[in-house]
């Protein structure tokens, strides 16, 4: 799954420099705003930092939510104190554009995130010129070099990479190219179960000083409180914010962990 994914964000992001050349996106990228400084956020505070997805569907789940203004949930988000907010991009499973990243950074001050399956740096650049701060790339995804590659390109670009990894070999694997931000993601990508305890049994291995994001699986306070136990400076939720309630109640009682 990940590499048909993978696959085909290359594919789409292909199609797209045909009307829009390296050159040109690389331009528009250095003619836009500063990235805001997500990792000097998410390095304070007390209680644990939320970074809300914006999240139309996933593989795994089908549909979860219409979405079909997103700057209005974004705007709820920050609202109820997110510290950053996720934008799916990846059009094929998720439902997600880089419209709704364009539109959503028009609409709050907040850091945001482009996840997509980030695999080139046209889609670094993209990245930035639609007004992303962060940029995920999964460690499974990509060779050693090649992410090596791009975590520096991104944050060449002032931005700073959310490293997601789902094992200790891959924790390792980002220790090794020196990330500031390691996610830790519950979901096993063969299988798509769940394992709430698999961020706790890395933990040990990220260093002092990086920021852990714990990912996927939080459906409550009480799952929010458990990776915070296990020692999360973040925790990033999709699902559970845009199925059901009030967005920003729920974005406040997550919050509210400490």
């Amino acid at each position: 799954m990940l590499t048909a994914l993978t696959a085909g964000a290359l594919a789409d992001a292909a199609a797209r420099r045909d009307d829009v050349s390296f050159a040109q996106i690389e331009a528009r990228a250095l003619e836009t705003a500063p990235a805001l400084d997500a990792l000097g956020l998410l390095s304070r505070s007390d209680n644990v930092h939320l970074i809300a997805e914006i999240k139309r569907s996933s593989p795994s789940k089908g549909a979860l939510a219409t979405i079909a203004d997103p700057t209005t949930l974004a705007r709820q988000y920050e609202i109820g104190g997110a510290t950053a907010i996720s934008v799916l991009t990846e059009g094929r499973k998720f439902g997600g554009s880089l419209a709704d990243l364009a539109a959503v950074r028009e609409a709050v001050s907040l850091p945001l995130l482009r996840k997509d399956f980030i695999a080139e740096e046209y889609q670094i650049l993209e990245a930035r010129a639609y007004g992303a701060d962060l940029v995920l790339l999964i460690v499974a995804a990509l060779d050693q070099k090649v992410l090596e590659r791009l975590h520096s390109f991104v944050r060449e670009l002032g931005m700073t990479p959310l490293v997601e990894t789902h094992s200790a070999d891959e924790v390792r694997r980002a220790n090794d190219i020196g990330a500031e931000l390691v996610g830790v993601n519950a979901r096993d990508l063969s299988t798509f179960e769940l394992d709430t305890n698999l961020f706790g049994s890395v933990r040990n291995l990220i260093p002092d000083g990086v920021v852990a994001v714990a990912e996927s699986a939080v459906f409550s306070v009480d799952d929010v409180q458990h990776y915070r136990n296990a020692g999360a400076d973040a925790v990033l939720v999709g699902e559970a914010l845009v199925k059901e309630g009030n967005p920003v109640e729920r974005v406040r009682e997550f919050v509210g962990v400490s």
